[in-house]
Order: C-alpha cells, then structure tokens, then sequence
C-alpha cells in the first residue's frame, strides 16, 4: 500500500475555521493547507518579499560556504533593517512608553524556543496566520473563536508582541525566504523530511480521520516544533508523532543561523493537515 493513503479519504482538506479566505503568498491556504500538498508540495513564495530583496539572494550565490552566507544574511539584516541605528529607523527612548525596540526577529525566535506560549510564539503565529492564512489552533489552550478567553490571551499577546517594533513582520518574511533557500542548497532534490515530535496524547491534537490504531490524519497548530532526532522527541511526552514535513513548510531549521540560536536540532514547521504516525516509547 502506498505510504500515504489517498488524499481524497475524509479529512484530507483543511477546515473552514482554519483558514483565511487570503493570504499572502502565491497560493491559498485552502490548497496549502491540505493533506494533498503535505504529499505533493510545491515552492511557495511569500508576495514580492524574493523581488525586493533580490540583491541580496544575487549576493549569496556568491558565497559557497553556508556558513558565510548566515553570516552575510545576518549583516543584509541589520543595515536593511536598521537594527544597529533604531534611532535612524524612527525609535526615541524619551516617547517610548513600553521599551520593544531590541525585539528583533533573533529575539522573536530565541521566545518562541524558551515558550511556544509567549509573546514572541504569538507574533509568529499571527505572521503565519497573514502571510499563508492558516489560522493559529492553540495559544496557552485550545483557540475557539474570537470570542474566547484563550483567543483573547492570543490577540493580547500578539500586540504587545508586535507594539513598538521595527518591520518585525517583514523580518520574519526574509527568515523564511532565506530558510528557503538553503533549504535549495542543503537537500537538492528532496521535497521532504521525517520529523518528530512528543506528545502526551493524540487527543491533545484535531483528528480529522484515523486509518489505524497508530495512523492519523491530524490538523497541526499553525506553527509548531519538530526534531530530526527521535530520541530527542522522547524528552517531550509518552507518545512520539513523525511525519513527512515538506521542505517548503519549514521557517527555520538548527543551524541555519550558526552561533547565535541553540534550539536542540528544533525545526520550526508550518501548519495545514498532516497524516501522522504514533508511536509508543
């Protein structure tokens, strides 16, 4: 039997109160979203983000060695973005009411690593949620609608996240166009990885079809936490998921800026529907 089981079985397409009606890449979250693109992905580009910085990508092609190339993004980031003269991009300590302007995209990845529950882990959810319309499923508890008292923790949280910064979206659209691109570099060829990642019961997760006793069809949140390493994924619950994570879903990967974050070979995956195996450790 084929590894993954046909796209057209029941809960295969991405929910309604999932998604957004638009987004901001170039394709909808309704396709982006689905079982069938975990299987069959293509390249997804975030609007006019790879035009705008085309330099920059010309520059990279120049340097064979990725870790110059983190180096050279981690520079194009600080004098595109102005992180080293935030007086230049408009900051004054005597107006700032609530001091936000070291909240840069390394401290929003540094927060969501310490608490996938925190401030930082709540901007990201919400840049996810508007550039790829995948609507955030859990934020400190199960996200109901708006009206919610966990939906309320999650929009407060986004802005005091997002209060007071310097084109903190805008930085987290570059992360991922150039994750994406060493991504190109490091796995030629390849669309996919098998991930993992702990979990205390199935049934903290959105089951849309179940095939087997250890085979799901799950809804992820819309950004989330995998490792490469199974043994590492044992640390986080009594029961392990692996997947096969596309290439195109991952915002961030270990080592993709060398030195300056430690995340324990975490990647940082992209939501939509998932077929999953479980296993027991």
């Amino acid at each position: 039997m084929d590894e993954y089981k046909q796209s057209a079985t029941s809960g295969s397409s991405l929910p309604a109160s999932a998604r957004l009606p638009i987004n901001r890449c170039n394709l909808p979250a309704v396709i982006l979203g689905s079982l069938t693109f975990q299987q069959h992905p293509v390249r997804l580009f975030l609007d006019g983000v790879a035009e705008l910085h085309a330099d920059l990508f010309k520059d990279l092609q120049q340097v064979p060695v990725p870790e110059s190339r983190a180096v050279h993004f981690m520079d194009y980031m600080r004098s595109g973005f102005l992180l080293d003269n935030l007086d230049e991009a408009g900051f004054s300590e005597a107006q700032q009411r609530f001091k936000r302007d070291k909240a840069d995209y390394l401290r929003i990845l540094r927060g969501w690593m310490f608490d996938a529950d925190g401030k930082e882990a709540a901007v990201m959810k919400s840049w996810v949620e508007s550039r790829f319309g995948l609507l955030p499923r859990n934020h400190q508890g199960p996200l109901g609608d708006y009206t919610t008292e966990h939906y309320q923790k999650y929009l407060i949280d986004r802005a005091k996240g997002l209060y007071n910064t310097n084109g903190l979206e805008a930085q987290l659209d570059l992360l991922y166009t150039y994750c994406q691109y060493e991504v190109g570099k490091q796995y030629p060829g390849e669309t996919h990885l098998d991930l993992y990642r702990g979990i205390n019961q199935i049934k903290e997760h959105e089951i849309l079809h179940q095939f087997s006793k250890r085979e799901y069809v799950i809804l992820l949140n819309n950004l989330n936490s995998f490792t490469n390493h199974r043994e590492r994924a044992d640390e986080f619950g009594d029961y392990i998921l692996q997947t096969k994570v596309p290439l195109v879903k991952l915002l961030y990967l270990p080592d993709l800026l060398p030195h300056r974050l430690k995340g324990e070979n975490e990647y940082l995956v992209i939501g939509g529907v998932y077929k999953v195996n479980l296993s027991i450790l």
